[in-house]
């Protein structure tokens, strides 16, 4: 008898206490994240374009998914499905979370169908497009301070993180564990290519994750600057 009552006495401790150990270990780490990186600052807002929304879609204050589909939105249907399924559908809700596409003026129609044909199953109340002028589209991307450009059309493939307080976001360092083996010198991640499924899948959508975590780690009042991936590759402290 006494043998079998200190065998439950066991298998109940180890199932109170199992649990409450795991939650020992995940305790310190997660603290120490690392957060996505500043890549470049005061991306230009979009004051002076016009949108398919009643109200004004402004890049401040939110976290932006934005992206170019230029002069012909409906060639680019392939960029934003891959877009809508693998980063849009997985975020869209949370607060201040917001997809946006630039168009150029005169595309309306074209944008209205491209939209629809991406809506066919629920309204893309976090999605936008926003239309301007060949001049004011080629500034909000130059504002981005990025190394690639806009083809003739005004478009790319290439999709960014903007951050509410107007910083490009992405990765100083993006070398894979067998590049870092190899010491392969460090390159940037400033842009995510929408055609490529793994690069949303695997690398935007866990970036953007990242970034609402510090978000709430901010509102919790636990974030910590000097944590960033940035320190880690200079060494120093802010």
């Amino acid at each position: 008898m006494n043998a079998k009552r200190v065998k439950r006495n066991a298998v109940i401790g180890i199932l109170f206490f199992l649990p409450v150990t795991f939650l020992l270990f995940l305790y310190p780490a997660k603290h120490n994240y690392n957060t996505l990186d500043v890549l470049s600052a005061d991306v230009r807002d979009l004051n002076g374009f016009t949108s398919d929304s009643e109200a004004s879609i402004l890049l401040e204050d939110h976290l932006t998914v934005i992206g170019f589909f230029g002069m012909h939105p409906l060639e680019k249907h392939t960029t934003g499905s891959n877009l809508k399924e693998l980063v849009y559908d997985k975020f869209k809700g949370f607060k201040k979370f917001q997809v946006v596409i630039v168009l150029a003026e005169g595309t309306e129609a074209e944008g209205l169908a491209l939209k629809k044909e991406l809506m066919k199953y629920e309204e893309l109340k976090y999605w936008h497009f926003v239309y301007g002028s060949p001049n004011a589209i080629k500034a909000i991307h130059k504002g981005l301070n990025v190394p690639d450009a806009l083809d003739a059309d005004l478009a790319t493939d290439n999709v960014y993180i903007v951050d509410k307080e107007l910083n490009l976001r992405g990765r100083l360092d993006d070398r894979s564990d067998n590049e870092l083996a190899h010491d392969i010198p460090a390159y940037s991640k400033y842009a995510y290519n929408a055609i490529k499924v793994a690069d949303l899948k695997n690398k935007m959508s866990e970036d953007v994750r990242i970034l609402f975590t510090e978000y709430r780690q901010k509102r919790k009042g636990n974030f910590d600057s000097t944590s960033r991936r940035a320190n880690d590759l200079n060494g120093t402290d802010e």
